[in-house]
């Protein structure tokens, strides 16, 4: 079983700094909105990032194995949060739009690729939110 670990530190004020187990680390705050600082990672950047990120290796994992041939793929993620009445609040859906160009395999082949890279997305099966993929797929 993989463990991977990651390790916070508070800066002062509504600043943090946190370092992963790979090496990386940066500072960090609540969004602006929420007292926070502006341009660093938040929270809820890195919620959208974590599950985009995933499932954009599973996708390259994916388009191998099924032998397509990978021209150009870009996705973005929006993250829709729902707040409630007692201000809590939770990332209702997770939307990615993954836009591909392939060249040499019929879109539904590519579709079932992007079906199987979501499905082996660790980080997108773990969420509690739904995770919807919109995709734009050119076929050269």
């Amino acid at each position: 079983m993989a463990i991977y670990k990651n390790k916070v530190e508070w800066r002062g004020e509504h600043l943090g700094y946190t370092s992963c187990q790979n090496g990386v680390a940066m500072e960090f705050s609540a969004p602006p909105d929420l007292f926070g600082l502006s341009n660093v990672l938040t929270p809820e950047d890195a919620f959208v990032a974590a599950g985009n990120t995933c499932y954009h290796m599973m996708v390259l994992w994916a388009m191998e194995r099924f032998k397509v041939n990978l021209i150009s793929f870009e996705c973005e993620a929006v993250g829709e949060v729902e707040e409630f009445i007692d201000k809590t609040s939770w990332f209702k859906t997770l939307t990615l739009y993954p836009r591909l160009v392939v060249q040499g395999k019929p879109e539904g082949v590519v579709q079932r690729a992007l079906d199987l890279a979501l499905k082996y997305s660790t980080i997108c099966q773990s969420f509690k939110s739904e995770v919807i993929v919109q995709p734009t797929i050119t076929v050269q």
